[in-house]
């Protein structure tokens, strides 16, 4: 069922002009969403200096990074079911303040497992945020022409935030000590919390019986195995390690439970029956194969950028910089080329022009191509912004609108598993076709060749310690294997993007812009944001509810 169920609203005083208050609304949502996008990214480039300060073991250092996208993945169907029982707003307003305070405490810690705690605070917090984001959006734009603009906004913006952060995190760090990247937000949230409490509406879906915090808990738990094992994965652990299959094993065992539960239980946390549309359950695979195909490529372009071509960090994140411009365009562009196209030809001509942008880095070598990098990164981001805004708007016009919380989860959940397998999946791919190339270069021991073969990186450094025309044959050996294995993994993304595009036949053929049928359930929603006469739920005729093609 496609279309919107617009919902009663609560008038107050203070009216504006019609037509204003929603687009207020939209960039409050936004700066949320852009905090949340730059704390994903921002630690990356403080690594070191948190090394440095805390000195803490490697482990630690492995739960600092990880700890932040792991909570947040696992708890996004917790929270954004939670809202859709006590109020989006509410959630994300609590969402604001936690990230806060964990703020202060991460920029304050003294020690490792103090940045830690923090850092599974702000995780709490950005899955409070991020699901409640998309769901108040849901809510403020009933017209879908009017919310397929508002999501390429909103869409633009993660893009700006996920590129953003570490430009931002050396510009502090060059600057000011490492905690610097951390009290960056609070000043942010001090002026959002009480913005969003005055212009933010509270809406809810229907509170037809308990909330099961039985099966949150059990979402949140299988969810957290899941990552956890994929995340060790894409670090390069054997599957057969404890510390990586039975985090799996657990991990799935509980979101079958999950699902099993869901099927049976009289009052779901999550409704099932949207993935029997054909347009939702397509939507999330796409995100999911999406994401697959193509986060691992970031990494390795990094690596590709920084010790085959020699740039900075800084010099990466510019070179970078045309890829997140032009997703920027294709968010911006969505919504016209989205009413021209509709979603079926919308998110295959994302899913191809990508393969086509991957397919033309194939010819990258061991020299600096500028004019080939500009073209590829420039298709690159627009044809993954193209799928992903195709994708996330089909499925969340596609969901009802009491269970918008519910099917943002769902969305953002999809992304960050879709994020951690294609890590896991492509890094194996890199290293299945880095590591055979080293095993026979002449001069270098068995036991440097083996060692070499774990990354490019550790080849430089054995290269290094080696030295005269041993080292030097590793190096030169290290990085034209790494370009033919950089190679192999762009085919193998090329292949998935293919299959994406195949997938999304499914999808609607046309927008449909049509309201929903009298009957359809209608979310509560009180809003202390004022509607223009024009903006008025209009009368709606009853009949059967409208189904996309």
């Amino acid at each position: 069922m496609s279309g919107t169920t617009t919902a009663a609203v609560r008038p107050s005083r203070g009216a504006t002009g019609a037509g204003t208050n929603r687009w207020v609304v939209l960039v409050v949502l936004c700066v949320s969403l852009l905090l949340v996008g730059l704390d994903a990214t921002v630690l990356h480039v403080a690594v070191p200096a948190v090394t440095e300060d805390l000195r803490p073991s490697a482990v630690e250092l492995l739960w600092i990074v990880d700890i932040y996208p792991l909570v947040c993945a696992s708890l996004l169907i917790l929270f954004g079911t939670l809202g859709d029982r006590v109020g989006r707003r509410r959630v994300l307003l609590l969402g604001y303040a936690l990230f806060g305070v964990a703020s202060a405490v991460a920029a304050l810690s003294h020690n490792g497992e103090t940045l830690i705690l923090a850092r599974a605070l702000l995780g709490v917090g950005g899955a409070m945020i991020m699901p409640a984001t998309l769901s108040i959006l849901r809510q403020v734009f009933p017209d879908r022409r009017e919310r397929a603009l508002a999501i390429g906004i909103w869409s633009a913006v993660a893009a700006v935030g996920a590129a953003v952060g570490p430009l931002l995190g050396g510009f502090l760090l060059e600057h000011f000590w490492w905690g610097s990247v951390f009290l960056v937000n609070i000043p942010l949230m001090l002026v959002s919390l009480p913005i969003g409490r005055m212009l933010l509406p509270e809406s809810r879906g229907e509170r037809d019986g308990p909330w099961d915090i039985v099966g949150a808990l059990m979402a949140a738990g299988g969810l957290f195995g899941v990552v956890l094992g994929v995340k060790r994965l894409g670090g390069g652990e054997d599957v057969t390690g404890p510390l990586t299959l039975v985090p799996l094993l657990v991990g799935v065992a509980l979101l079958v439970l999950f699902v099993r539960r869901q099927s049976h239980c009289a009052h779901p946390l999550v409704d099932l029956s949207m993935f029997r549309r054909p347009a939702f359950s397509t939507s999330v695979g796409c995100i999911v194969l999406a994401m697959l195909a193509l986060v691992g490529l970031e990494l390795i372009a990094a690596q590709y950028l920084q010790l085959v071509l020699g740039l900075s960090p800084l010099q990466t994140g510019l070179r970078l910089l045309p890829l997140t411009v032009a997703a920027m365009a294709a968010g911006l562009a969505g919504a016209r080329v989205l009413r021209g196209l509709g979603p079926r030809r919308m998110v295959c001509a994302g899913f191809v022009l990508t393969a086509v942008a991957v397919v033309t880095l194939t010819a990258m070598g061991g020299r600096d191509n500028t004019p080939l990098l500009l073209t590829g990164f420039v298709l690159l981001g627009f044809g993954l912004e193209t799928t992903l805004f195709g994708a996330y708007e089909s499925m969340l016009s596609e969901a009802p609108a009491d269970r918008a919380g519910g099917a943002a989860a769902i969305g953002e959940t999809s992304y960050q598993l879709g994020a951690g397998i294609g890590i896991a999946l492509l890094g194996s791919v890199m290293n299945a076709a880095y590591a055979p190339a080293l095993d026979s270069v002449p001069g270098v021991p068995a036991s440097a060749s083996s060692a070499a073969g774990r990354s490019l990186g550790e080849a430089y450094d054995i290269a290094a310690r080696l030295g005269g025309p041993a080292g030097a044959a590793l190096r030169d050996a290290a990085r034209d294997s790494f370009v033919h294995g950089l190679h192999v993994t762009l085919l193998v993304s090329a292949g998935l993007l293919l299959l994406g595009a195949l997938m999304a036949l499914r999808l609607p053929r046309v927008m449909n812009c049509a309201p929903e049928a009298a009957g359809a359930p209608e979310p509560v929603a009180e809003s202390p944001v004022p509607l223009a006469k024009s903006e008025l739920p209009a009368p709606r005729a009853a009949g059967k509810p409208t189904v996309s093609a």
